[in-house]
């Protein structure tokens, strides 16, 4: 993970099991993202559910270090250690063993900025797709509601709001494409997954 590039991260449950097990742990893991990976990343978006997450960064500036095959970047252990941090609570709380996540977590890095939109809806859509909700602001756990409101926030609220045009447009985009989602066939946030290369 370099520096100045953005970067869809995700990840979810071994088995698909529920990596969030009440409400304290979304704010939880929150709160140990703030402390772990803010340092290194900037946040655009992000959505928490039961059994997976996903997160739109960019990474910050770091201090460049001599290559190798085996250490990690500055950005890259904030991650690590992040996950690690959430998991053993987890464990320790539910008194459970072994692996959380299914993954150490995925990436891919995001090269088109036509693809900063379509990226933002499809992260916000996640709870509505999953039953979760019926609109983006029903779900309190993801980027949606501190967007379009003025709270303060770690969120670059006004540079992503520009991809949009403004708040308005943000809202309308979400509304009219989820619309047109609900009425065309059940194969097509499929095919909005595929054409967009988000994963």
């Amino acid at each position: 993970m370099d520096a100045g590039n953005f970067y869809h991260v995700y990840n979810r449950g071994i088995n698909k099991q529920p990596i969030f097990f009440e409400e304290e742990n979304y704010f939880y893991f929150l709160k140990q993202f703030k402390k772990y990976v803010s340092p290194f990343a900037e946040v655009f978006a992000y959505s928490l559910l039961p059994n997976h997450f996903h997160l739109f960064i960019r990474v910050k500036e770091f201090p460049v270090e001599p290559k190798s095959n085996t250490k990690l970047n500055p950005v890259e252990k904030a991650f690590k250690d992040f996950f690690i941090s959430y998991a053993k609570s987890i464990n320790k709380r539910y008194n459970r063993t072994g692996a959380l996540f299914q993954y150490k977590f995925k990436r891919k890095e995001i090269t088109d900025i036509a693809h900063y939109t379509w990226l933002v809806f499809y992260i916000h859509l996640n709870p509505v797709k999953a039953g979760l909700c019926s609109s983006f602001n029903e779900w309190k756990f993801s980027s949606y509601s501190s967007l379009i409101s003025n709270r303060p926030t770690i969120l670059l609220r006004d540079e992503l709001l520009e991809w949009f045009s403004n708040k308005e447009a943000f809202i309308e985009f979400h509304e009219s494409n989820l619309k047109t989602l609900q009425k065309s066939s059940s194969n097509s946030i499929q095919r909005l997954q595929k054409s967009s290369r988000l994963l």
